[in-house]
């Protein structure tokens, strides 16, 4: 019998009005494992004016900041312990393998930690003011209700790096759950009901298109929102966002570049470049989908990659010696199909794979391509899928023009032993993240978030807390003597 599941908001779990549910498949199996609440719009505007009325009665913001992030703290605990049943459920929900999930929704306390340490360090200043007998304070306020919307890959992450700052701040939140795996963070929702957090204060509900994700990013009682998913779906976001003036911070997909010189540490490379696309079966916005790899070491570093890529192994994602599971949707194989059937009709040479698995479940396996030009849609396109383009390079110059010629500008990896060529690089590519010598490390003290096709904004790191505020000016006047007449002239 599938597992059924419910929507959190103003402090307790409720069905979709109406009982109206949508399935879950489980894509191991292509089979229904869960239904999930199917917020109507009524649910959605429900949720938003819980979060408004716990901003504005006082009941939050009554709370220091200390004791909000004593209440963080808190949370950081209950995710670690329920990290198994977490990874779990987002194994079920998504296809991620166990392995991943399980040390990814660890980590993610970390991020809570960080955020709760941050609560009572978010400071005003008293500025030096060109007026005689005139003080000038300012102070960083909460902005109100935000919407976190947040994708199915890597949930728990990006959850915490918009919720973490976000309650932090003193904000109440409406964190939309993506309706392609949204069985984690209703979960997550009872954590947030265990640690002590007021009514109000945190609603997590999932739901489809207008019903949902549109009521809520237009909202008039939304004062930010937080996305992050692909550019089709940004576009509505922003249009939605003219009706309420959120502020808005994108993060959307990319088309990461891994660089590869001829002097690189080649056996760290072939494992960076492994962990760029193959890792999370290379459904992740920083995966690195485009290999640029000198010419003098092409054919050979290419060859041992294929046979990496023939030894990963493709099987059920709750079995933890599993490397490659599925992907998340049947639509995304399909996606993928077409573009690599596009790619080599338009020129590209298939390495390996390029296929997917025959029985149940949508399983494709790990592919290379390569690419003759640029212009290709592999190289131009995000698959969101275990696939890498391969474009040879034989100059610096040349490295760097293939390296930006992309509209999506998130993440980048280099591979070089030579400290100057890592230096002038990251400067002269158009990225957020630049990594040296490595690939996907991430962390709750350094920014994340890119450029272009990428979005705008960062998540993560001391200054994102403060994207979570606005400022205030306060004016005080310390003379004894009476403010002048403002009709006589002096």
């Amino acid at each position: 019998m599938a597992e059924i599941f419910q929507l959190y908001i103003d402090g307790a779990f409720y069905a979709a009005e109406g009982g109206a549910t949508f399935e879950s498949i489980d894509p191991s199996t292509g089979k229904i494992w869960a239904l999930m609440p199917k917020a109507s719009a009524a649910d959605t505007d429900r949720a938003v004016r819980a979060a408004h009325a716990a901003f504005t009665n006082g009941t939050w913001s009554a709370l220091t900041a200390t004791a909000r992030g004593k209440l963080l703290y808190k949370l950081a605990e209950l995710v670690a312990r329920d990290a198994p049943i977490i990874a779990e459920l987002e194994t079920r929900d998504t296809g991620k393998v166990i392995r991943e999930t399980k040390a990814v929704t660890g980590y993610v306390a970390e991020f809570y930690r960080y955020f709760a340490g941050l609560a009572d360090k978010i400071e005003g200043a008293t500025l030096p003011i060109d007026k005689p007998d005139l003080e000038v304070l300012t102070r960083r306020e909460p902005l109100g209700v935000v919407a976190a919307v947040v994708p199915w890959n890597s949930q728990m992450f990006l959850t915490s790096t918009k919720l973490g700052p976000a309650l932090a701040a003193g904000n109440t939140v409406v964190l939309k759950a993506s309706e392609d795996g949204p069985a984690p963070l209703l979960h997550f929702a009872k954590l947030i009901h265990e640690a002590g957090f007021p009514a109000g204060v945190v609603n997590v509900i999932t739901g489809l298109g207008a019903d949902c994700g549109q009521v809520l990013t237009s909202h008039p009682l939304v004062a930010r929102v937080a996305f992050t998913g692909g550019p089709d779906t940004a576009r509505h976001v922003v249009r939605n966002t003219a009706a309420n003036f959120a502020v808005t911070t994108l993060e959307l997909g990319g088309k990461s570049p891994v660089v590869v010189f001829d002097d690189a540490n080649l056996d760290s490379a072939l494992n960076g470049v492994i962990a760029g696309i193959w890792g999370a079966t290379g459904q992740s916005c920083v995966a690195g989908s485009r290999l640029l790899i000198h010419d003098s070491i092409h054919d050979a570093f290419v060859a041992k990659l294929a046979r990496r890529a023939g030894e990963i192994k493709i099987g059920a994602p709750l079995d933890m010696a599993t490397e490659i599971g599925p992907l998340a949707t049947l639509r995304q194989l399909q996606r993928v199909e077409k573009l690599i059937a596009d790619s080599v009709a338009a020129g590209a040479t298939l390495v390996t794979g390029g296929k997917a698995r025959s029985g149940k479940g949508y399983y494709f396996e790990p592919t290379i391509l390569l690419a003759p030009s640029a212009e290709l849609p592999c190289v131009r396109e995000e698959f969101f899928g275990p696939v890498l383009s391969v474009l040879k390079f034989k100059t610096e110059d040349e490295a760097v023009a293939l390296a930006n010629g992309t509209n999506y500008a998130f993440a980048a990896g280099i591979f070089t032993q030579n400290l100057g060529r890592a230096h002038r690089l990251s400067k002269k590519i158009n990225a957020g993240v630049v990594w040296v010598n490595t690939y996907r490390a991430i962390s709750p003290i350094v920014p994340l978030g890119g450029n272009g096709y990428t979005g705008y904004g960062r998540e993560a790191g001391l200054d994102s807390i403060r994207d979570y505020t606005r400022t205030k000016s306060i004016w005080i006047n310390t003379s004894d003597v009476p403010m002048a007449d403002p009709f006589v002239m002096r």
